[in-house]
């Protein structure tokens, strides 16, 4: 029987690679082996007992030079050598594996070593902000300072022009407008917060000064302007919470578009000369000596331009930059809304429709406008009620300012205090003891700011629980919220 065998594609016949053999020779052998079991196959030459047992594995086929019949025979034994194939492979894959896992605790281990210091490092960056706050004296930038001096020199000056020269007072406060407004303007504006400059305080403004400057001799703008500064922006100090906070360029601002209006018109009207008053403020003198006005002609000449600002508050801002406005641009009315909604008038409010909401609100504005102004014939024609009036709003703006400095300040750091004790102890707690002596150095840091007994031993090991109550040492009222005005 001839019988064939299949060979690899890059084997050469096997008559071409033993010609010594003669084909009935390899018949028999085919023969014999097709009856006997498996053969394993043994190399034909002595060289090969050197192999290692890892190449033997892998090695399918000798070379091509030392190929004889019993290597093509051999490849009736491929299930066994497979098998083999298979067992080396899960060998080296259990190797690769171990590896693999030696290697995943190593980078473990060290990214636990690398979170401990990165946690030192923050740790020791906190003790040092810490303490840097705590005895440092400058924490306010160079603008702050600036705003500051400016703040504190309008008082000096102010106070020394009411007291000598108070026919000087309405120049010095055009001055002072000509630094505060483009500074509003511009810083308003950058935060989206220009709406606000479309309020009735800055219209109040505009009118003293076309009063003082381009229609002196006209006395119903005059009293509109006295009426709503006496009325709306004084009260405002109150209502919006003005504070004279010196190195805040922004409350510095909102308190001097307030409270100056009113002290400029006290100037005017009380403490200038007859003669400068009847040269220079025509509308006053003649107010004072031959048209006198009463409540009645005061709140009649003050409504005509606060429905002048109201009608083109309203279509100009409510309903041009509505879009805007819904988008989350903040105005008097949003604001005001969302401040006094726990107030019994806010929850009025808010309980009407949507569409309802601010025709109500410049209702209450108008009611709340008139109602402050009632007072202004006692102001106008008493110099005494007018004093007593100006120094109660300016007493509410640095009790405010009090308020401000003690509560937010203090509040501030004793927070950040609180976050980096709590910052210490989480790290001593994942530290486990490792740096026992640099946390009984920073705990006893932390004695000292609180300013309780220093620990030392077995003590110090913990973080100390007791802070620094500011609120007793400083008692103050409420917080004040972020100026919109």
């Amino acid at each position: 029987m001839d019988t064939s065998f299949p060979l690899p594609s890059s084997a050469t016949s096997p008559s071409s690679l033993v010609p010594e053999l003669e084909r009935s020779s390899a018949e028999d052998a085919a023969a014999a082996l097709l009856s006997s079991p498996p053969l394993s196959r043994t190399h034909s030459t002595s060289s090969s007992t050197g192999n290692t047992q890892d190449s033997d594995d892998w090695e399918i086929f000798p070379p091509l030079d030392k190929l004889t019949i019993f290597d093509l025979l051999d490849q009736f034994a491929l299930p066994q050598r497979l098998e083999k194939i298979n067992k080396t492979y899960a060998t080296q894959k259990e190797k690769v594996k171990r590896g693999f896992q030696q290697t995943k605790t190593k980078a473990i281990q060290r990214s636990k070593d690398f979170d401990i210091d990165k946690y030192r490092e923050k740790y020791a960056k906190g003790l040092d902000k810490v303490l840097e706050r705590w005895n440092d004296t400058k924490v306010v930038s160079s603008r702050e300072k600036i705003s500051f001096v400016v703040g504190v020199s309008n008082v000096f000056v102010s106070g020394y022009l009411i007291g000598g020269y108070p026919e000087w007072m309405h120049i010095w406060y055009s001055l002072q407008m000509l630094y505060f407004m483009p500074i509003r303007y511009y810083s308003y504006h950058k935060c989206g917060y220009h709406y606000f400059l479309a309020d009735l305080c800055y219209f109040v403004n505009v009118m003293l000064l076309l009063s003082l400057w381009v229609f002196p001799n006209s006395r119903r703008l005059f009293i509109a302007a006295y009426c709503l500064s006496y009325g709306n922006n004084a009260w405002a100090i109150a209502m919006w919470r003005n504070s004279m906070v010196f190195h805040s360029l922004d409350k510095v601002t909102s308190l001097f578009i307030h409270l100056m209006p009113p002290v400029v018109l006290h100037c005017m009207v009380h403490l200038c000369d007859p003669e400068f008053q009847a040269a220079r403020f025509p509308a006053v003198a003649r107010i004072k000596t031959t048209e006198l006005y009463g409540l009645r002609d005061m709140i009649i000449w003050a409504t005509f331009p606060y429905f002048i600002w109201q009608i083109s508050y309203h279509f100009g801002i409510s309903v041009r930059k509505r879009d805007k406005i819904a988008a989350g641009r903040p105005t008097s009315f949003t604001w005001l809304l969302k401040s006094y909604k726990n107030t019994w008038i806010g929850k009025i409010v808010h309980k009407l429709p949507t569409q309802l909401q601010e025709p109500a609100f410049m209702f209450i504005q108008y009611s709340y406008a008139v109602l402050t102004m009632l007072p202004c014939p006692l102001w106008f024609y008493h110099r005494s009620l007018s004093a007593v009036f100006i120094s109660v709003v300016g007493w509410w703006s640095v009790y405010n300012g009090a308020t401000y400095y003690i509560d937010v300040f203090g509040k501030r750091f004793q927070k950040e205090l609180e976050e980096f004790k709590k910052e210490a102890a989480k790290w001593q707690q994942y530290e486990g003891g490792h740096s026992r002596s640099t946390s009984e150095v920073n705990v006893k840091l932390l004695h000292d700011l609180d300013g309780g007994p220093k620990v030392s031993g077995s003590d110090a090991s913990a973080p100390s629980t007791t802070t620094p109550n500011l609120k007793e040492r400083n008692p103050a009222a409420e917080s004040i919220p972020a100026e919109n005005q």
